[in-house]
C-alpha cells in the first residue's frame, strides 16, 4: 500500500560525496534526502530507507574498484586469447600420421564447431551441455582403454593419461575458457561499456598475435605455417564468439542469461549495496544505478522514472529481474505488453500507460496504479489486494475472476464499461457491463457495481464435481476456521461439469491456506464411496442443503438465485445469499414452492405416458412422488423445494433414461432424495412413498 513519509530534514545528504560511506543497519534514515549525492560504493545493507530521496544520485562502483575490475577483465581476455591460440594448434594435427592423434583432433574439431553452432543458436547452456556430454564420453573411453591394458608381471600397467583422457581434458579446458572469456568481456561491458570491451578484445588479439609471431619465428616449414594459420583462425573465431556471447548477454538475450548474471554479480562487487534494505516509497528518479545490489530489498512503491542503467543492477528475486518490467518502470510505457503471471507485488506504476496490456494471473497486490491507463487491459485472475487504483482508467478492461478485496482502492476510477470474460473470435465483447451497449457507467457507478464481492475465497472445481464432497468439505472448513466467518455468496457454473464456489471471508483471512485445506479435504472425500460419504452426512441438514444447491447448480442451464438479491446472468449459474447460517449459506427460501412445482409439472408433461396401465412408467412414478412431497406435513417447505428440484432433475433425465450421463444424474438425484427423507419420522407417508417409488424409479433407469 502506498505510504507517504515526511522528509527527515535532519538527515539531508543532498549533493554530498558519500563514496564508500557505511550506513549498514541504520534505522534512522527514513525520509532522508540523498538527492544528487555521490553514493558509489556506499553500504546501505539492512537500513531503513522508507521514503528516502535518491533522485539524481550516482550509485555504483568507486573509481578504484572500477579500474581493478577493468584490469582483471583485460588480463582474462589476453589470457583467453592465448589459450584459444593454443587450442587452435590442435586443428592442424588432423593431418598427423598417428591414427590416435588424428581421431582425437578430428573429434576435438567437431566438438569445437558444435559448441560454436549450439552456443549461437541456443545459448551457452546448450553449448556447455553438449560439450559436457562429449567430455564424459571421452573420459569413459579413456578409462576403459586404461583398464584394458595387458597385465605384465602380475601388475596392471596403469596408463596415467591416455589419448582419450587427454582429449577430454582439452575439450573441457576449451569450453571452460570460452565461458570465462565471455564473462570477461561481459564484465568489461558492465563496468565501463563498449570502449573497455573493445580494448579487452584488442588485448586478446594482441596476445594471440604475439604468441603466433613467436611460433612463426621458428624455421619456416609447411607444418609451422599450417599450425600458425589454424591456430590463429581458431583463436580469432573463439575470441569473436566470446565477444558475441557477452554482447548478446548484456543486451538481455535470455539464451545467454547465465553469462549476464555472472557478469552483473561480478561487476557489483564493491558497488553500492541496498541488500536487505527497506526502500518502500523511495525515489530513484533519474538516479544512476549501475553495479548496485538490490538483493532481498523491499521495493514497495519505489519510484524509478527515468532511472539510468537500471539494467546493470543486481536484482536478486525482486521485480527488477525482468527486463520488460525495468523498461516499464523507467519509461512508464507498457502499452500492449505482456506481463502474464509476473510477480509485480508493490510495484509503482503511477500514471503509467498500460492500455491493452495483459496481466493474466499476475500479482499486483500493494501496487500503486494511481491514474494509470488500464483501458482494455486483461486483468483475468490478477491479484489486486491492497492495490491503489485511485483515478485509474479501466474502460474496456477484462476483469474475469480478478482478485480485488475490501482493501483495494477504487476511488475515482474512470470506467465507462468492462467485460466479465476475455474476448474470443466468436464473442469479441463478452458479457459487457452495463449490458446495454448504448449505456455507460456514470461517475462513481463502477465502484458501486463491483462492491458486492470483494474479499472472497474462490474455490474452483474443474474435474467432475462431487456435490456431497463439496458440502462436507466446506462445512468442515467453516467449523475448523470460525474466525474466517465463511459465507457462500455465489456459485457459478463453468462448462458442463465445472463450478466456482465463492465464499466471503473475514478481513485478514489467509485465503491461500483456506483453499489448500479445503481441497485436501475435498479430494479425500471425493475418493470415498457413496455409502462412506452418507455415514459422514447422517442427518446434517446443512450439508444436505448445500449439496442440493451444488447439484442443482450443475444441472441448470442458466442461473439460480438464493436470497433477496437479484443477480444478472453474467456467467451461467449464480447462487447468492444475504445471511449466514452456521457459517455455511443463506437461510432464505430457495424459491416459490408453487413455481418450482409448476416447473416439475412442465418437465413431467414432456415425458411419454406408460404403454401399459398396469405398469407405471417414469412419468407416472415421478408424478406420484411429486404429490407425496407436496402433501407431506412433516417436510419443511424449504426441503420440499429441494426435493422437488430433484424430482425435476429425474424428469429431465427421464427423456433418455438409458444414456450414461442421465443415469448418473438420476443416481445423484435419488441419493439426494433419500438424504432428505432420512430425517422424517418412520410413520410419515412420504417415507413410505419414498421406499416404494424410489427403487422402482431406479430400476427404470437401469440402476436397480
Amino acid at each position: 500500500m502506498l505510504t507517504f513519509v515526511k522528509w527527515n530534514m535532519a538527515l539531508d545528504f543532498s549533493g554530498q560525496n558519500l563514496r564508500g560511506r557505511n550506513f549498514k543497519g541504520r534505522q534512522d534514515l527514513a525520509g532522508a534526502n540523498f538527492s544528487y549525492a555521490d553514493i558509489r560504493g556506499a553500504n546501505f545493507t539492512n537500513a531503513n530507507l522508507t521514503g528516502a530521496n535518491f533522485s539524481h544520485a550516482k550509485a555504483g562502483l568507486q573509481r578504484r574498484w572500477a579500474i581493478f575490475l577493468v584490469l582483471v577483465s583485460w588480463l582474462l581476455s589476453g589470457l583467453s586469447g592465448i589459450l584459444w591460440l593454443y587450442n587452435g594448434s590442435f586443428v592442424p594435427q588432423i593431418f598427423d600420421f598417428s591414427l590416435k592423434n588424428q581421431i582425437n583432433n578430428w573429434i576435438f574439431l567437431i566438438v569445437l564447431i558444435s559448441f560454436f553452432f549450439l552456443t549461437i543458436r541456443q545459448g551457452v547452456a546448450a553449448g556447455l551441455g553438449a560439450g559436457a556430454f562429449v567430455v564424459s564420453c571421452y573420459a569413459a573411453v579413456g578409462i576403459a582403454f586404461a583398464v584394458a591394458q595387458p597385465i605384465v608381471g602380475g601388475r596392471v600397467i596403469a596408463v596415467a593419461l591416455t589419448p582419450a583422457l587427454y582429449g577430454a581434458f582439452v575439450v573441457a579446458f576449451t569450453l571452460a575458457f570460452a565461458v570465462a572469456f565471455a564473462v570477461a568481456f561481459a564484465v568489461a561491458f558492465a563496468v565501463a561499456g563498449a570502449f573497455t570491451a573493445a580494448i579487452a578484445f584488442t588485448a586478446a588479439i594482441a596476445a594471440t598475435v604475439a604468441i603466433a609471431v613467436a611460433v612463426a619465428a621458428r624455421p619456416f616449414t609447411v607444418a609451422v605455417a599450417v599450425a600458425f594459420a589454424g591456430g590463429f583462425a581458431v583463436a580469432v573465431a573463439g575470441t569473436l564468439l566470446s565477444i558475441y556471447i557477452s554482447w548478446r548477454a548484456m543486451k538481455g538475450d535470455q539464451k545467454h542469461s547465465l553469462i549476464r548474471n555472472i557478469a552483473i554479480a561480478f561487476a557489483a562487487i564493491g558497488g553500492t549495496s541496498f541488500r536487505g534494505a527497506d526502500l518502500t516509497n523511495a525515489d530513484f528518479t533519474q538516479a544512476t544505478l549501475k553495479s548496485t545490489d538490490f538483493r532481498n530489498t523491499i521495493l514497495v512503491c519505489s519510484h524509478w522514472h527515468q532511472a539510468k542503467m537500471l539494467d546493470r543492477v543486481r536484482p536478486g528475486s525482486t521485480y527488477l529481474q525482468n527486463s520488460q518490467v525495468r523498461q516499464l518502470l523507467v519509461t512508464g510505457q507498457g502499452q500492449d505488453k505482456n506481463f502474464d503471471r509476473e510477480d509485480l507485488r508493490g510495484i509503482n506504476l503511477q500514471k503509467a500507460n498500460l492500455a491493452d496490456a495483459s496481466f493474466i494471473s499476475a500479482d499486483l497486490s500493494e501496487a500503486n496504479l494511481q491514474d494509470a491507463d488500464l483501458s482494455r487491459a486483461k486483468l483475468k485472475q490478477t491479484q489486486l489486494d491492497a492495490t491503489d487504483l485511485t483515478g485509474a482508467t479501466l474502460t474496456g478492461a477484462y476483469i474475469e475472476d480478478w482478485g480485488i478485496t475490501n482493501t483495494t482502492k477504487l476511488h475515482g476510477v474512470r470506467c465507462e464499461y468492462v467485460f466479465i470474460r476475455l474476448p474470443t473470435k466468436e464473442d469479441p465483447d463478452p458479457l459487457r457491463k452495463p449490458d446495454n451497449k448504448q449505456e455507460v457507467f456514470a461517475n462513481g457507478d463502477f465502484a458501486d457495481f463491483i462492491q458486492p464481492i470483494f474479499d472472497t475465497l474462490d474455490l474452483y472445481h474443474n474435474q467432475g464435481v462431487d456435490p456431497r464432497a463439496v458440502a462436507i468439505a466446506f462445512k468442515n472448513l467453516a467449523e475448523n476456521h470460525p474466525e474466517a466467518e465463511l459465507e457462500i455468496v455465489a456459485m457459478e457454473k463453468r462448462g458442463d461439469d465445472k463450478i466456482l464456489l465463492r465464499a466471503k471471508t473475514a478481513a485478514g483471512s489467509d485465503k491461500s491456506q483456506l483453499s489448500a485445506e479445503y481441497f485436501d479435504d475435498y479430494n479425500q472425500l471425493k475418493a470415498l464411496s457413496q455409502s462412506q460419504q452418507l455415514l459422514l452426512v447422517e442427518k446434517d441438514k446443512r450439508i444436505i442443503s448445500l449439496e442440493n444447491m451444488v447439484d442443482t447448480a450443475l444441472q441448470q442451464p442458466k442461473f439460480y438465485t438464493q436470497g433477496n438479491t437479484n443477480m444478472s446472468d453474467i456467467s451461467g449459474i449464480n447462487i447468492q445469499g444475504s445471511s449466514n447460517v452456521s457459517g455455511i449459506a443463506g437461510n432464505s427460501s430457495i424459491a416459490n414452492l408453487g413455481t418450482i412445482s409448476g416447473n416439475v409439472s412442465i418437465a413431467l408433461s414432456q415425458l411419454p405416458d406408460a404403454t401399459d396401465a398396469e405398469k407405471p412408467g417414469i412419468k407416472e412414478l415421478l408424478s406420484q412422488l411429486q404429490d407425496a412431497i407436496i402433501q407431506s406435513t412433516y417436510l419443511p417447505e424449504e426441503e420440499k423445494a429441494e426435493a422437488l428440484e430433484q424430482v425435476k432433475a429425474l424428469a429431465e433425465a427421464g427423456k433418455n433414461p438409458q444414456e450414461s450421463t442421465k443415469q448418473k444424474t438420476a443416481k445423484t438425484a435419488i441419493t439426494m432424495l433419500k438424504g432428505i427423507f432420512t430425517g422424517l419420522p418412520a410413520v410419515a407417508s412420504l417415507v413410505e412413498a419414498g421406499n416404494k417409488l424410489l427403487p422402482a424409479i431406479a430400476k427404470l433407469f437401469g440402476l436397480g
